[in-house]
Parts: C-alpha cells; structure tokens; sequence
C-alpha cells in the first residue's frame, strides 16, 4: 500500500504545465478513456498521460527517478525493523547463526542422495555437489573458523549480503560478494575474525550481551557477584582489565588489600575514630572491608572521579547493608541508601580528582592505588594528611621500577637503574625515595613502616611525622648506590658533598683495579634506611591472626624475621620483649620503656656508664636493623658444584658471625652483612663437587682448605676488634652482654 501511495503521488507531482504538448506518441496506442497506469509491487509500468485531448509522454529520466526514489522508500520502510540496531522489534537470525554443526547441515538436506548447494555460499563460488562432499566444505570452510558467543557459533558467510568495492571497470558493483560474519547482536556483517571477536567483546564491555534475535534467550544480568574477605562486590564483565571495564577489581591483588587492611587495624588500635580515604575506590572492594570489620572504628571515604564506578560503588554498599553519604561537590550532597539493619556504619561516597579531594580535606589514612605510577598524587597525600599518620601506596609500573623501561623509571622518579639481582628492592626504594622528597616538600618526614615489592605491584606504607627536624632527616637518608657490574658487589656513596678521585675504591671487591675499563655504575638516589618496623609488623601479624587473613600470615612472618635479620628457627610469636619492641618501634611513643628491671643483669644493677654504652651500641644497631640488600644464591653458585639447603647456609653463615635472614624479595635470596667475598668463601667451603672422583676432589679439598684459611683469618680479625672494644669498655657486665649478644641475634634489645 505504501509503494502505491508513493506512485500515486509521484504521477500527481506531473502537472500540465511540465506535460510538452507538441509531442505526439508514434510508438504505442492509448485507448480511449486515459492512461494505463499499474502499480505492481510498487514499479510504475505505464508513465503515460492524457489531458486536454493530448497525448503527452513524460521524459524517461523522469520517470526513472521517480522509480528509484519510490523503490528505496520501499526498501527503507521494510527493512526498518533489520537495520535499525537501536529497535527493540525481535527479527530471525541469520541462517549463519546456529548452535550445532547439524543445524547447519540441515539447511542443507545431507539426507538426500542429491546434489545439493551449499546454504552459505553462492553457485559461482560453490557448486552442487553430493553430500559427503558438502559435510566435508561445511565442517572445514564455515564451522571451523566461526565466533562462538552464548553457545551460537557465527559462520563465515559468502552469501551477496555485504557489497564490495566495484572493479576498475565499474559495470558489476554487486556481482563480486566478500567473506564476511553476522554479528548476532547488532545484526552488522564484519569481514575479517579477529575483528569480528573485537567487535563482540565491545559489546560485551558495554553490557550489550543482549540479542535482538527471537532465538536468542537474553542473560540474566550482566553483572558478576564476587566475594573476598566476607565482602561482596558487583563487577561489570572484563573486570580485571583496566583498560576495558570502568570499575576495576583484580583478584591479584588479593594479598596487598590484606597488608593494608591490617596496617589500618593497627592504626585505628592506636587512636579512635580515623578518618581514612581510598583515593580510586573502583568497585570500593577496600573501603567497604574497612567498614564492615572495623565499623565504627574508622570513618571510610571511598573516592572516584568516573560516574560509573561511584554508581557501583553505592550498589556494592547496597549489597553488603551499609549506608551511604553521597558527595559530588564541594558543598555536602547527603543521599541516603540502603536500610542499615545489621550495620549502623556510614561511607561516604565522593566523586572527586584524587588531588582535589586531599587538598580540600584532611585524614588520618590514605590509600593511593592509581594505575600505574602514584608519583602524581604524592604531594597533595602530603601536604593535608595529620600527624603520625599513615599514607600507604600500591604502584603496579613494575616495568620501569623493575628496570624494563629505565628511561620511565628517569622521567617519573628521577632515578637511573640498571637491572640488578636485588631489583625488587631498588624498586622499593626508588618509590620510597620519591615519596621521601614529596614529604620533605611539606615540611615532613617519613618512617617506613612497611615495603613489599612483589610481583604485580610495589607496596610501601610510612608513617608521617610533620616538622622540619624530620624531613630533614629523611631527605639525609636519600643516598646513591654503586653497584659493581662485574661480580654484583654494591654500596652505598659516603655522605659528604667532596667528591672523590676515585669512587670505585668504597666497593669492596677490587674488580675495578684487576679489570680493564669501568666495572661499576652509580644507582639512585636511593631511600638508604630501613625497610621494616618489627614493632608494626608483629602488630600486624596480631591483626592478621585475630580477622583470620590466612594469606597474609605467611607473608607477615617472614617479613618480621627479615627486619629481625634471624631465621625461622629462632622467630617467635610471643616473646618476653614483644610489648617493649613494638613500643620502642612505634614512632608515636616518645620515651622507650626504661625500667629498673630490664637494667638486672644476675641480680646487679648496671651503673650509668655501662648504661651509657649500652644504649650507644643499641643506637647503632636500630640504625641498621637489617642488612641493605640481599644475594641470591644461585646467582653466586660454583660451576659444578652443588649447593647447600638454603636453610643449612643460613645456619653456616650464622655459625660465622653475620647476621643472616631470608628475604620476600627472592624465595633463594639470603639478606646478610656478610661482603660478597665471605658469602662466596662459606658458599664454596659447604659446596660438594658434581662428579666425587678422583680428579674432582683433590681441588675442592685444596680449595676448602686455603678458604678455611681464610675464615679463620677473618674471625680472628673480627676477635680482634671485639678485644678493642671490650679494652674500651671497663665493666665486665658490658662485656659479657656484648659477646653473648652480638654474634647471632641482630634484633633490637
């Protein structure tokens, strides 16, 4: 009906006026009455007219316009409801869509001893054939390099239904058809495959998993419900890429959610209520933990300048019954959800720049996890955060921290590195160093409290102390590092603005003077401190415990025997001096506990000079808790030689007078104050040769017997400077106390 109205209405537009009078038809006969005039299927047949006894023929390029102009308004009107991807009006798949290979064979009627086309590809590119032959081009040509999707399969399809550019001739534009796919969404035909998986993974990502086809039955929800830590949370599809989801949830990240969450319990067991912020919230997975295991404990502020993540972080609240305070602007925008039956805890909800929001406020905790490097947001963390707080940072730009692209690790640290053994731990203190100078920038200093270098990320948390004193402080310990290229030897540059002739000589190898040209590079800056708190991290493993966080148990011990310097063998969870080191660690206690009974020593009372000694010796060592820098054994192995039990060594090198301990840095890494020539030395002297024959034992013997020769020369030199200082020292109590503590244990009195 349409096509006849729009014919009807294209011969009205044929005025008399625009009718030429003068031209008589000699080529057919009208009969009397008018024209001819049919409509079949919307194609005008007859274009001719009589008025005024006349008879007139309208030009043909008339006509043909008319005609194509009537057939496209046709086609739009029925193929609207094809074409339109927006219509909700259900249409039928294409016969390329299927869900088996046998629903394709039966378009084709294998049964019959036929030949029969095949229903994908047309007579020119396939002919007829019989049906062992059409499985065989079915199976291999169509269903072998189809798109699944929901379990439909989206075969390749060689049917005219998407035109190709014309030849040079330009005669045949529609004649030579392409290859293409039938998108079973959106209905669009696509050439290449991997384009047409990209093109279904966006829909994905938009949450367009939805057919329009009547076969298609639509999912229930787009949406995925994850739980960790007693939490739940509702994450889009391709939630672990960042680069394809809004609201980002990688289950990686499992064990530094833990570390952080742990660190907060320890902070909010000092001073009650906290007020911590999550700067890029994401699905709110951290904050709502926060919430939920230290309720009223802490103030949660979950952070995040896109729309959609703050939209899923208030139905992630929803989720877990928490209610929530919604603000967009500056000014207070309070919206209210959910009913708060089982928890009375509120989190507030901004929607901010991460900068914006810590200029404008001021917290207790602050955690930065941006994607990539945090360096952008250190100095606004800085500059509001209060006193004896804590700020903690996740960077996961583990390819220039880790010295994969060092001219990124230049532009955002100002750092230059190479690739080290112990590069996890150059990456740890590049970050520190950074976060060392943004502090310093306002006024305060830093104490690291915590740094995990892994293998997803790179988690440091410090303690912030304002004042000048201590930024001061801090900004001294920024330091340069030689390393040595050619045996992995390294030490940190002397403090001192003179600069020496020949730098070289403060490694202790000699490869510089028995190897040609230049052997070391010069590293940094670097944070020089301490790495640990012990007194923080056995709190932690307290936390860790109680909220029953199995996966940051192992982690936590291992990191406070490695700021003990000791092994395994002598940690201990509960020890008579745990409360007196976590209060001497903690920064916010001003005065250790000096008590009368921890001067008894067999029932005498130590006099102030000894005292006076003793509290210098433990001056010295908390201001080296642990050994800078770890080796690796395999990196230092003796070709053809087997090494000892990494637990043996650590007992050899023990028994020799260093302090010794294993590393999270490196599961074969030994972190000792042995140099590299000793390590060696007792590494080679423990070692069993390869092959026992013969001619192998005689020079591993010689060998161990020169190098025994050797350590017994170093303990009598180490003997020797004992005897030194106990000359110096006059009391015989300080003496005994120094020999028996000195040469095993590294951990502060």
């Amino acid at each position: 009906m349409a096509a006849e109205e729009a014919a009807e209405a294209s011969l009205a537009r044929l005025s008399p006026k625009r009718r030429q009078p003068g031209r008589e038809n000699d080529d057919e006969e009208n009969p009397e009455g008018g024209d001819e005039i049919a409509a079949l299927n919307g194609v005008v047949v007859s274009g001719k007219v009589k008025s005024n006894n006349l008879d007139v023929k309208a030009t043909e390029s008339e006509l043909e316009t008319e005609e194509k102009g009537t057939e496209e308004e046709s086609t739009r009107e029925s193929d609207s409801n094809i074409l339109d991807v927006s219509s909700d009006y259900p249409r039928e798949k294409h016969i390329s869509i299927q869900r088996h290979l046998a629903d394709l064979e039966k378009l084709a009627d294998l049964k019959e001893d036929e030949k029969k086309p095949c229903p994908l590809c047309p007579e020119e590119k396939f002919k007829a054939c019989y049906s062992h032959k059409l499985h065989r081009h079915l199976q291999n040509l169509h269903w072998k390099v189809s798109v699944e999707f929901e379990g439909y399969r989206m075969c390749i399809c060689h049917l005219p239904c998407r035109p190709v550019k014309p030849n040079l001739i330009g005669d045949q534009t529609f004649s030579k058809m392409g290859a293409h796919y039938h998108c079973i969404i959106c209905s669009a035909t696509i050439m290449r495959r991997t384009d047409m998986i990209g093109h279904i993974n966006r829909h994905v990502n938009k949450g367009e998993t939805e057919s329009r086809f009547i076969t298609v039955p639509p999912p229930k929800s787009s949406h995925e419900v994850l739980k960790e830590s007693a939490t739940d949370v509702q994450v889009l599809p391709n939630y672990s890429t960042p680069h394809k989801t809004d609201s980002y949830f990688n289950p990686k990240m499992k064990l530094n959610r833990q570390l952080i969450f742990c660190a907060l319990a320890v902070l909010a067991e000092e001073r009650k209520p906290i007020e911590c912020l999550d700067a890029f919230g994401a699905t709110g997975i951290m904050g709502l933990q926060w919430a939920k295991h230290l309720r009223s404990s802490v103030k949660v502020t979950i952070n995040d300048c896109n729309e959609n993540s703050v939209t899923m972080i208030q139905e992630n609240c929803h989720l877990n019954k928490m209610k929530v305070k919604l603000n967009t602007k500056e000014e207070d925008n309070d919206e209210a959800m959910g009913d708060g039956e089982e928890n009375t805890d509120t989190i507030e909800v901004t929607k901010m720049d991460a900068n914006v929001i810590m200029h404008l406020r001021s917290f207790d905790f602050i955690h930065l996890d941006p994607f990539g490097t945090s360096v952008n947001y250190l100095d606004s963390a800085f500059r509001n955060v209060r006193n004896l707080g804590i700020v903690s940072l996740t960077s996961t730009d583990i390819s220039s921290l880790y010295a994969k692209a060092q001219h990124v690790a230049l532009r955002h640290y100002g750092c230059n590195i190479v690739r080290t053994e112990y590069y996890k731990e150059l990456a740890a203190r590049i970050v520190i160093a950074a976060v060392t100078r943004a502090a310093a920038r306002c006024n305060k200093g830093i104490e690291v409290l915590l740094a995990v270098a892994l293998e997803h990320f790179v988690l440091v948390v410090v303690r912030v102390l304002r004042g000048p004193s201590p930024a001061d402080d801090s900004a001294k310990k920024i330091r340069y590092l030689i390393h040595c290229q050619w045996c992995e030897e390294r030490i940190f540059q002397k403090e001192g603005n003179m600069v020496e002739e020949n730098p070289y000589q403060q490694l202790p190898c000699d490869c510089h003077g028995s190897m040609p040209g230049k052997t070391a590079v010069v590293l940094g800056p670097l944070w020089s401190g301490a790495l640990f708190n012990t007194g923080f991290l056995r709190r932690m493993l307290f936390e860790a415990v109680q909220y029953g966080l199995d996966e940051a148990q192992p982690l936590l011990k291992t990191l406070v025997c490695e700021a003990e310097c000791t092994t395994f063998k002598h940690f201990s969870t509960h020890s008579p001096c745990d409360e007196n080191k976590q209060e001497e660690c903690g920064v916010y206690i001003k005065t250790p506990n000096t008590s009368a009974e921890s001067y008894l020593v067999h029932g005498k009372r130590k006099s102030e000079e000894v005292i006076r000694s003793t509290a210098k010796r433990q001056k010295s060592e908390s201001s080296a808790e642990h050994p800078a820098f770890y080796y690796n054994i395999h990196r230092h192995s003796i070709k053809g030689m087997n090494m000892p039990k990494l637990n043996k060594f650590l007992n050899y090198l023990s028994e020799a007078g260093y302090r010794v301990s294993r590393t999270h840095f490196d599961p074969m890494g030994v972190r000792t104050n042995a140099p590299l020539a000793q390590f060696k030395t007792i590494l080679m002297k423990y070692s069993t040769p390869t092959y026992t024959g013969g001619q192998a034992e005689g020079p591993v013997h010689l060998a161990e017997d020169v190098q025994a020769g050797e350590q017994v020369q170093a303990v009598a030199d180490s003997k020797a400077e004992d005897a030194e200082f106990l000359e110096d020292d006059k009391s015989g109590v300080a003496a005994a106390m120094f020999t028996a503590d000195y040469p095993t244990h590294c951990a502060a009195d």
